[in-house]
């Protein structure tokens, strides 16, 4: 039984493949890929007996692997996320394993593979089950802000970009204000519409509005330009180079 595991997150890479190992250890983890890029590249010319699959990699969703290709092999899932989007995938798909992994989810989505092997049951249509995630989430317009003395509300339309300050979240108004919001960076990125808002770093997520215009940097990196301005240069990275200008450009 040949295995690819796509995950940008090195521990979950050794915890998901040292976890399959002891489960199946007849099983062959042929390769682990961390980016849409790759994944892409390496499927095009590969087939494999299941995929493991993150949901968020380091250059975009994995769904953008099945806007390039048509994908024969069974996916499990798996997210930091649990919310009603993955509901489509678990009546679609394999399963979904949700983060950290525990054993005995894997055991039941390894057994769940294994009892369809001799049906023949169709693959799932991972387009259909795409088209039904974006055609029922709802994002996220508005945030509720705690202040001295009240709470009050901000719209996300009038927030230039999120950020993180020793581990503490701050939302950037157009008007250049700031105040503290009571999330982290990596829920706000999955409630907020990825149409207007980008993770080009790891303390920052942007709203496309907040960009005069960016140039290339070293490495292969890009630097921005944005309004209002940040207390510290603003780059996206070599592997989100290209989707941040696809992007910027939609």
């Amino acid at each position: 039984m040949n295995i690819l595991i796509i995950e940008d997150e090195i521990h979950n890479q050794r915890l998901l493949t040292g976890m399959i190992s002891e489960i199946r250890p007849a099983w062959n983890i042929v390769e682990v890929i961390d980016s849409v890029a790759d994944s892409i590249a390496w499927l095009s010319e590969n087939e494999v007996d299941l995929i493991f699959m993150d949901i968020q990699l380091v250059d975009g969703s994995c769904f953008s692997i099945f806007d390039k290709l048509t994908i024969q092999s069974p996916v499990i899932f798996t997210t930091a996320f649990d919310n009603y989007a993955l509901q489509a995938f678990k009546v679609n798909s394999i399963d979904y394993l949700l983060k950290p992994i525990k054993e005995t989810d894997l055991k039941q989505a390894i057994l769940k593979f294994e009892q369809r092997i001799p049906a023949s049951s169709p693959i799932p249509d991972y387009a259909q089950i795409l088209e039904k995630m974006n055609g029922n989430k709802r994002y996220r317009s508005r945030i509720l802000i705690h202040g001295a003395k009240s709470y009050y509300k901000i719209d996300v339309h009038d927030v230039a970009y999120f950020y993180s300050d020793n581990k503490i979240t701050f939302a950037r108004t157009f008007n250049g204000a700031d105040c503290q919001v009571d999330m982290i960076l990596e829920v706000l990125e999955e409630e907020l519409n990825p149409e207007s808002f980008f993770r080009a770093g790891r303390n920052i997520l942007l709203h496309i509005d907040s960009i005069i215009s960016f140039e290339d940097y070293f490495g292969g990196k890009l630097v921005l330009k944005l309004n209002p301005t940040f207390n510290q240069p603003v780059t996206v990275s070599r592997l989100k180079n290209m989707a941040f200008k696809k992007w910027v450009g939609k």
